[in-house]
């Protein structure tokens, strides 16, 4: 048993001791809680730091919070947005569809004797010396090789150079190999129409071997003399500008073409018309 307190335990104990009677005589002498104040002067640290990281941890989570509401707004517009993108792109089809079907319904006015078959463009397979398009129609719709194609307006597109049972392939105006017989409105100027690639003049028509005294002004229309392919004063285009062959013998004119052929995606192709009108 005498070996049972070691010097440091007593040591210890003495302390404790001494610190306890310190805090009696403290608290009686004086009235201070040192036993609380030591508790404060530790724990207030600890609750001020405490304070700060929950104070952090709320902004941090309302952060967090306010951010997938964010995220979850933007997601909403965004779908609302693409919504309001499909309805307005419907619309603009559908008042483009109503369009070429009033432009259709006068042309069909103007013209009794046509009897139509209407076409979508599913391909523009054209290089820069051929113009070609593709639609969906074709000889099990009555389309025929040697056909003709227009737009809703009456414009001349091109003529039909191969058909199968469900398709067509239609040659257009700017294709330099296609030649349209064609007179100038209100004139007895006639002379040929073909595109201007291999002019250089792609995009636009050249109508070729008009008389050398022809007077030939700006915006004058361009329309078909008529044949068995071609119903008579379907548009051709306008013309822009005009000046005298290499020979000098006789005058061409470039136009621009009435049928906006990069951009059009519905044609007509005329399958019959009474060839005298």
């Amino acid at each position: 048993m005498k070996h049972f307190f070691t010097s440091r335990v007593r040591v210890v104990m003495v302390v404790a001791v001494l610190l306890a009677v310190l805090l009696t005589v403290s608290g009686n002498l004086f009235g201070i809680d040192l036993p609380g104040m030591l508790v404060k002067s530790v724990l207030t640290p600890l609750r001020t730091g405490m304070g700060k990281i929950t104070d952090q941890a709320e902004r941090y989570y309302s952060y967090m919070f306010k951010y997938e509401a964010l995220q979850a707004e933007n997601e909403q517009l965004k779908a609302q947005i693409a919504q309001m993108e499909d309805s307005t792109r419907k619309l603009n089809s559908a008042t483009q569809e109503n369009q070429r079907l009033r432009d259709l319904l006068n042309l069909q006015k103007d013209h009794e004797d046509y009897v139509w078959v209407d076409g979508y463009v599913i391909a523009r397979p054209s290089d820069e010396f051929t113009s070609t398009l593709t639609i969906n129609r074709g000889q099990n719709a009555g389309i025929e090789v040697g056909m003709c194609a227009i737009d809703e307006h009456g414009a001349v597109v091109g003529l039909v150079i191969e058909a199968g049972p469900n398709y067509a392939v239609v040659k257009t105006v700017l294709d330099s190999s296609l030649e349209i017989a064609a007179t100038i409105a209100g004139s007895d100027y006639n002379g040929m129409v073909k595109g201007g690639y291999s002019s250089g003049q792609q995009g636009l028509l050249r109508m070729e071997y008009l008389p050398s005294d022809s007077v030939i002004r700006n915006n004058d229309q361009v329309v078909t003399t008529g044949s068995t392919m071609y119903p008579r004063e379907l548009l051709l285009g306008y013309i822009i500008d005009a000046d005298f062959s290499n020979t000098g013998v006789a005058k061409f004119a470039v136009l621009e073409p009435a049928a906006d052929i990069d951009t059009i995606k519905q044609v007509f192709i005329i399958t019959d018309y009474n060839v005298g009108e």
